[in-house]
């Protein structure tokens, strides 16, 4: 019996002595620093996992285990108390366990759910404290809340599909189911209204990824961020939307504003006013005295909007067709000018001229850092113009010019809008050659490499004599401040002349506005037009910047006019070459560069600098500049 009892130690001591080399109950272990950082961001919007927070709450209520296998159940005992919680704590809670059972769930009413908590957890009613900005709950709360917005207001699987593979969000007015009761929605219509459009098919950007620009912009904030297409609405007309394509996707943030939020949490009957908001009108909202910045995503909407447009499709066609009509609704677009945006006074017009071959879906890259700039944002509009490239210069300059004074006339009829005389004019290639005719004095010089006799004296109809005037006689616009060229052939493009020159102009038609007149001066005044110059047939822009053409050597030597400054961006393929051998494979430097300009910027890239980002930067630069002077 002694021996058993000694036997029975030993083996206990022996437990003991093993037990003392293992791991103690607790304790800590090591992290690599991926697992470390992973930890420190991880909520269910980044991997479907709780965060830290969070998980305490659930553990404090004994319920961790228990929100496995019965989510619902839990969410509802959180939802009904937690005593020993500071109340910030369980609503943040609530809002993160519900959304998580939503995404897996795709139970709507739980994603309203997530958007009321966080709303809670970000205003706190009576003498509740907002949460501190350090705390790292805050900005998660912004995003479920916003994503919440988008969840609870997604397309039921049952309504039709109206773009395939994308999941639309549809606000109407109405009454919601919540876990713990119901939310009632009112919107007004006139929250859709976009001047005399409607905003429609309503994509949650979340859910869009950008191709084909280097960054991706979304200003941060509440609200949740959508794009939005655009609807005409019948009869309705708005001076400053006139210039506005209907083909724009258009940026706009929901905000969803809860009435007496803790009382309706409380008792399960909540009120709600959705409203929508777009860039033209506030970038913030007043929340319990509180200003807050609302979220929106200029970049998706742009990519969105060039999203299988049509717009490269045309731009070879632009250069073979001179009748093409590029803008659909010619009625509204008769000066080839669009706007980005809808007008507002006040805001400096920066005017984008794309180059042979081309189309302003050519400038994307720099409207995607132009409109996401807040120190350049709501102190710019941007102005787009198009043409049919393969048109003779003088021609479509002559449209750029009358346009332009058209569009301010138009926008600004009494000349009261200073900011419109501030207008920049940037081109690229023979864009910059179309930007160079806004800003020039040219006198007889145009005319009399082209003809003989004055212009009063030709023998033409006076429609055609018009035509001739507006083509070939420039005065610099008096709204024109500055103007920026970049890599322009202002001396000629290798490109153009010889066979190349000679195969284009078989391929490339002139429009019919154009080819009658000049026919009827060839018919009723031959001698007035010097051979030089015509060769007996009308020039094609790619004969116009052949650098043997008698158009560009006497269009090179006309100066900018006094009072307009002019910047260069010049392309350099290979900068490590010697300065004389300098070209981005299309343009010269030595064609590029001209004397007199305020600022000569070198960029290492090929023809399209205006996509590089040097070049962008370099716009930035003249943008800022020219908002002091």
């Amino acid at each position: 019996m002694r021996s058993s009892w000694r036997l029975r130690w030993v083996l206990l001591l022996a437990v003991v002595i093993l037990l003392q080399g293992c791991a103690t109950p607790v304790g800590v272990r090591p992290l690599d620093s991926k697992e470390a950082n992973r930890r420190l961001t991880e909520t269910v919007l980044s991997d479907d996992k709780l965060s830290a927070p969070t998980v305490q709450i659930l553990n404090r209520a004994g319920l961790e285990k228990q929100f496995q296998s019965e989510p619902t159940e839990v969410i509802a005992a959180l939802h009904k108390a937690l005593p020993t919680a500071r109340e910030a704590d369980r609503l943040f809670a609530l809002a993160e366990l519900s959304f998580l059972h939503a995404a897996k769930s795709g139970d709507r009413s739980y994603f309203l759910a997530a958007a009321v908590y966080a709303y809670a957890f970000l205003f706190p009613q009576g003498s509740g404290a907002s949460p501190d900005p350090f705390d790292p709950r805050f900005r998660t709360a912004v995003d479920l809340y916003n994503r919440g917005i988008t969840g609870g207001f997604a397309e039921p699987e049952n309504r039709q599909v109206v773009i395939p593979n994308r999941r639309h969000v549809v606000f109407e007015e109405g009454v919601y189911r919540l876990p713990f009761g119901e939310l009632s929605v009112h919107i007004d219509p006139e929250e859709f209204r976009y001047g005399p459009f409607r905003m429609v098919d309503f994509v949650d950007t979340a859910e869009l990824e950008v191709r084909g620009l280097r960054n991706t912009y979304r200003w941060p904030g509440i609200g949740a961020s959508m794009v939005a297409a655009l609807k005409h609405r019948p009869g309705e007309q708005e001076r400053e939307f006139a210039m506005v394509p209907a083909t724009l996707r258009v940026a706009a943030t929901a905000f969803l504003r809860l009435e007496n939020i803790e009382e309706g949490i409380r008792t399960g009957r909540m009120e709600g006013r959705l409203t929508l908001h777009t860039t033209q009108e506030e970038t913030s909202v007043t929340v319990g005295g509180r200003t807050v910045p609302l979220e929106y995503a200029l970049t998706a909407a742009l990519a969105d909007t060039l999203e299988g447009s049509q717009a490269y499709a045309l731009e070879l066609k632009g250069l073979l067709s001179g009748d093409l009509a590029i803008l659909k609704d010619t009625a509204r677009f008769k000066d080839n000018v669009f706007l980005m945006a809808p007008y507002r006074p006040g805001r400096i017009p920066l005017v984008l001229v794309h180059g042979t071959a081309s189309s302003p879906a050519r400038w994307a890259q720099m409207l995607n850092e132009i409109l996401n700039d807040q120190e350049l944002w709501n102190r710019y509009q941007i102005w787009l113009f198009t043409y049919n490239t393969g048109n003779p210069i003088l021609y479509s300059g002559g449209i750029l010019t009358q346009g332009l004074r058209s569009v301010v006339q138009q926008l600004d009829p009494s000349g009261q809008d200073e900011a419109l005389r501030k207008m920049v004019v940037i081109g690229h290639s023979q864009g910059g050659l179309l930007t160079k005719l806004t800003a020039i004095d040219s006198g007889d010089r145009l005319w009399d490499q082209a003809f003989n006799v004055p212009i009063d004296q030709i023998n033409v109809s006076p429609e055609t004599r018009e035509l001739l005037r507006r083509s070939i006689y420039y005065k610099p616009l008096p709204f024109v401040h500055r103007v920026v060229f970049i890599s322009t052939p202002h001396h000629g493009s290798h490109f153009t002349g010889g066979y190349i020159s000679e195969l284009l102009r078989r391929l490339i038609s002139l429009p019919v506005i154009l080819a009658s007149p000049l026919q009827e001066v060839f018919q009723r005044s031959p001698e007035a037009v010097t051979a030089r110059a015509m060769g007996g047939e009308v020039p094609r822009s790619t004969d116009n910047m052949s650098p043997s053409s008698p158009f560009i050597k006497t269009f090179s030597s006309i100066p900018i006019a006094p009072g307009v400054i002019a910047h260069s961006i010049i392309a350099v393929a290979n900068p490590e070459d010697p300065k004389a051998e300098w070209d981005d494979g299309v343009v010269p430097y030595k064609s590029a560069h001209i004397d007199g300009v305020a600022s000569e910027l070198v960029v290492h890239s090929g023809h399209s600098a205006q996509e590089s980002p040097l070049g962008i930067e370099e716009v930035r630069r003249i943008l800022v500049e020219n908002l002091k002077n």
